[in-house]
């Protein structure tokens, strides 16, 4: 059901820092137009951290209803709280969601005893299919192959976003899982060579830049590896400079050049990025083609 490119998409902000719906209705028609082939509403690269519950809920409702089954859309529903975990499930599966992205709790660092408690507890609660999100550079727990192994013999658990950054540690998720379930690439200059050892697709922040040559390269890599290759080393320097500082304030500075949102403000404790950097991204997006 999920494979390819799947767009963690950013959540625009305007001045006041309230949501700017109108220009997330554009960037979901952008990503559909360029071919990207799932779209993941509040992620981390959608700031969900900082969106209050209510606004949380309402970004998923907005662009379920504006994609309108035209791709899926898997609802960003973690939580370090189990409970509200669940919450944030349901409501999404109440909303029309076609599937839910869990993250691993972060700060509380559970045991992977915890992991497996906490995940099978939202499965539970939900029919809706699950991708786990492991991404321990953020939420200091790093949950290992063999507790994903354990989550694959539950049903609706059904994926995992790797973001490890451990290529060692994806190709022993997909060795021990032996197909149970499908392993996305999360950390973007390592999409080519996830795909390689296995991978189905990608969720990357850099796709919210780049959506046709992303999806372009990850489907490429199933049928023609040296043209995967060659997509591959032409995207690698746009993915470095998305992480020159914390995601996604170079991703919005980049679409600001761009002119695809009028706004690149991300919610403290974030910051817009340096002036260095700014000039960093504006020279890659110039030799790319993206700004004149």
């Amino acid at each position: 059901m999920f494979s390819s490119s799947i767009v963690p998409i950013i959540t625009p902000f305007k001045d006041d820092y309230s949501i700017d719906y109108e220009i997330l209705a554009n960037l979901i028609e952008f990503h559909i137009q360029e071919g990207t082939k799932g779209i993941i509403p509040v992620g981390t690269t959608g700031e969900s951290a900082t969106l209050s519950y209510r606004e949380h809920s309402d970004v998923v409702k907005f662009t379920i209803d504006r994609v309108n089954k035209r791709v899926p859309v898997i609802a960003g529903a973690g939580s370090n709280s189990t409970f509200e975990a669940i919450e944030l499930v349901k409501q999404a599966e109440k909303d029309g969601a076609d599937g839910i992205l869990s993250i691993t709790p972060y700060y509380n660092k559970p045991t992977q005893e915890g992991l497996i408690v906490h995940f099978t507890e939202i499965a539970k609660n939900t029919k809706l299919p699950i991708i786990l999100y492991n991404v321990p550079g953020r939420t200091g727990v790093n949950m290992i192959p063999e507790t994903v192994y354990a989550l694959s013999k539950i049903d609706n658990i059904i994926g995992i976003k790797e973001a490890s950054g451990n290529l060692t540690q994806a190709a022993e998720i997909i060795r021990l899982c032996e197909g149970r379930i499908n392993v996305f690439c999360g950390e973007d200059t390592l999409a080519f060579p996830m795909m390689t050892i296995g991978a189905k697709g990608s969720i990357a922040a850099t796709a919210n830049v780049i959506p046709a040559d992303f999806s372009s390269m990850v489907e490429e890599a199933e049928d023609n590896i040296n043209r995967a290759r060659a997509l591959y080393y032409k995207i690698f320097p746009i993915c470095k400079a998305m992480f020159l500082e914390t995601n996604p304030a170079p991703v919005k500075e980049a679409l600001y050049l761009m002119g695809l949102i009028p706004c690149p403000k991300v919610r403290l404790p974030l910051v817009g990025v340096k002036e260095k950097t700014r000039e960093e991204i504006r020279s890659l997006l110039k030799s790319y083609g993206l700004v004149k």
